[in-house]
Order: C-alpha cells, then structure tokens, then sequence
C-alpha cells in the first residue's frame, strides 16, 4: 500500500507542474507490474489503490513504468534511508529536501593533498613505543589517541609488529610470541 501511496503522491506532483510525458520507476515489481497491466490486482486493498492511479493516468500523454530493484537504484535507497531518519507531524508541512548530483563521490571533496614527508604512515606510533616522545604538534586528544593505538603495536628490536587479540605476533616466517610479563621472543 505505501508503494501505491508514494506513487499517487508522485503522479499527483507531477499533474500540478503540469508534466504531460512521464517514466516512472520504481522498486515494487508488484506495483509496477500490476500498473503496466502485466499482473493482476487480486488484493481487495489494492483494487481501491490501482484505480485511483489509472485515474491519474488519464492526465498524461504519455507515461511508462519501469521496475528497477533496489539495489540498483541508489538514489532510492539514499532517499529511504533519509525518510526511515525523519520523525513527521503529520500538522507540519514538510520541507523538501534539495538534492545536487556530483561528477564524483562526495568523499572525494574532502582530500586534501596527501603530505609529503619521508616518514612512514606508522611513525609516531613507533617513536611513542620507543621512545615515549609524543609528535611536537600533538594536542591532548592526539596524544590520547597515539597511546590508544600504540596499545595494538609491539616493538621487537627495530621492527614493529601488530598486536593480534590471541597474544602472538606474526611477520613472514617468524612469530614473535609475548608472555605476560610484557616480554617477548621472536622463533
């Protein structure tokens, strides 16, 4: 029923904008199905709901239905989420929401040019387990987080190996096993 719902609505605001040639799709085989005439409607619900749609087609010159799953329509599963996130009075009128499609994904917008220094990425995890020193620039939520993730890390000689939850550390051929002591050995 709300598949039939949001396309009344959508039909319905198309009519007031004075659209005359329309393509609508949607991701409800049975809706689609049953409004290209390829289904029947059986469901006493749904007769009220089909006939109320054909009277909106009389409105257009020309108006197909397409059926597109879910997962490939992206924009509708963007919008469902959207709308699964809004609590609605039904006294309140509803903004619309403005939408703007981009030549590439929106994560990209946020890159800034990757620093170039000569260090690897894990750097200040290695000087904080060997050294203690934090980064000059750190700040307090900084230096939180180095201690946080340097807690996953060991230091065996000049080689930094990533902590596993069982205890045992492995690199190549070698396994660096770490007793409860907080000494380890590497065999």
């Amino acid at each position: 029923m709300a598949e039939y719902e949001a396309c009344i609505m959508g039909l319905q605001a198309a009519i007031e904008r004075g659209i005359n040639t329309l393509e609508v799709y949607g991701d409800s085989a049975l809706v689609i199905y049953q409004l290209r005439g390829e289904w029947e409607t059986r469901d006493p619900k749904l007769i009220n709901y089909r006939m109320v749609v054909l009277g909106l087609l009389r409105e257009f010159d020309d108006i197909t239905f397409n059926y597109l799953p879910r997962d490939e329509n992206q924009m509708a599963d963007a919008l469902a989420t959207l709308a699964s996130m809004i609590k609605a009075n039904k006294e309140e009128e509803m903004r619309p929401i403005q939408m703007s499609v981009y030549e590439f994904p929106a994560s990209c917008c946020n890159l800034e040019e990757e620093e170039k220094d000569e260090n690897p990425w894990y750097q200040d995890i290695l000087r904080y387990i060997r050294d203690r020193k934090y980064p000059a620039q750190a700040f307090e939520n900084d230096k939180r987080t180095l201690r946080r993730l340097a807690c996953d890390y060991v230091l065996d000689g000049d080689v930094l190996y990533k902590r596993r939850k069982d205890q045992n550390f492995y690199w190549g051929n070698s396994v660096l096993v770490s007793l409860r002591d907080g000494s380890s050995f590497t065999y």
